[in-house]
């Protein structure tokens, strides 16, 4: 007879592994931090990550072992500093080059090349040229990150050999498909195009306004470089109500229109196994200093969802 103390402990039970496809949508890519902390802390393994734009940042940066660095440097960069890493791109094809911003998050993250990560990550942009989705998955990972997220009119393309890469938005802004590529046999994709929360005890005609109404604004740090930057990119955070649009917001929320659209045709047609939805009206698109409260509705969405799914 063995002794029970000489016994192999009990094998622990493996852990769920998925892919995530991580969408775009400017500022509220930064709830995506939020979401795959939770889906960890309910011990989902993440094997595989694909990200267009934002998504591909936080997933760039999640598969290169520094997410927590990207968090925290987000939480800390005050909005003027944000503003000054808007590199303004005269005489170019778009507002800013992004040459600034991608050198400071090089510096924070490190170098590395996509075939070198410990995760599989695949990065979306978009051919301008051939007018087609684009998977990056090997060479340097900020090349990749930097052609994700080049919103046209906003960041100057990334020329890469014959192709200009634009934001992988235009073409697929929930990444499903490239998610699939790693053959794991569970999907979650985060979708930054979900309806606004309602409030279920105001009459009809106040809840159909609430739906249409702007997301709350923070209040503008002094600097004339902010007073700048803020009159290029939109409406003026200071008022209650519209005053006028910007360059920059008419091409976000034109973005914006077209992706919501296009993400309901690619659920619809290919379902992943959980759906996370960030309200669209989370933030403007270039409101990335407010991190901290996006990284919580992430957290909070996220919690949603695997509660209601039982995942």
């Amino acid at each position: 007879m063995s002794d029970p103390a000489s016994a192999p402990a009990p094998a622990t039970p493996p852990q769920q592994a998925v892919a995530l496809a991580l969408g775009g949508g400017g500022a509220r890519g930064l709830a995506q931090i939020g979401v795959i902390e939770v889906l960890q802390a309910h011990g989902l393994y993440i094997e595989a990550v694909a990200g267009t734009s934002c998504g591909a940042l936080v997933g760039g940066a999640f598969a290169a072992g520094k997410l927590e660095l990207l968090r925290d440097w987000m939480c800390r960069t005050s909005r003027n500093e944000m503003l000054r890493l808007l590199d303004p791109g005269l005489g170019r094809p778009a507002m800013f080059t992004g040459s600034r911003l991608v050198q400071t998050l090089r510096a924070l993250i490190g170098e590395p090349r996509i075939e070198d990560l410990p995760l599989d990550f695949t990065a979306v942009a978009v051919d301008l040229y051939r007018q087609r989705e684009v998977w990056l998955r090997q060479g340097d990972l900020w090349d990749a990150l930097r052609a994700s997220f080049a919103i046209p009119g906003i960041f100057t393309p990334l020329m890469m050999g014959e192709m200009a890469l634009v934001d992988g938005g235009l073409l697929s802004p929930l990444p499903i498909t490239a998610a699939r590529l790693f053959g794991s046999r569970r999907v979650i994709a985060v979708d930054l195009n979900g309806f606004p929360p309602v409030r279920q005890d105001l009459p009809d005609h106040e809840r159909a306004a609430l739906e249409r109404a702007e997301p709350g604004r923070a209040e503008p740090e002094p600097g004339l470089l902010s007073r700048w930057l803020e009159m290029r990119l939109g409406e003026d955070s200071r008022a209650g109500t519209r005053q006028r649009l910007g360059l920059a917001d008419v091409v976000a929320r034109a973005l914006d229109t077209m992706q919501g659209r296009i993400s309901r045709v690619q659920l619809a047609l290919d379902p992943p196994d959980l759906l996370i939805q960030i309200p669209r009206d989370a933030c403007l698109f270039y409101e990335f200093w407010r991190a901290s409260e996006l990284i919580d509705i992430g957290r909070r969405e996220a919690e949603k969802a695997l509660a209601a799914a039982g995942f």
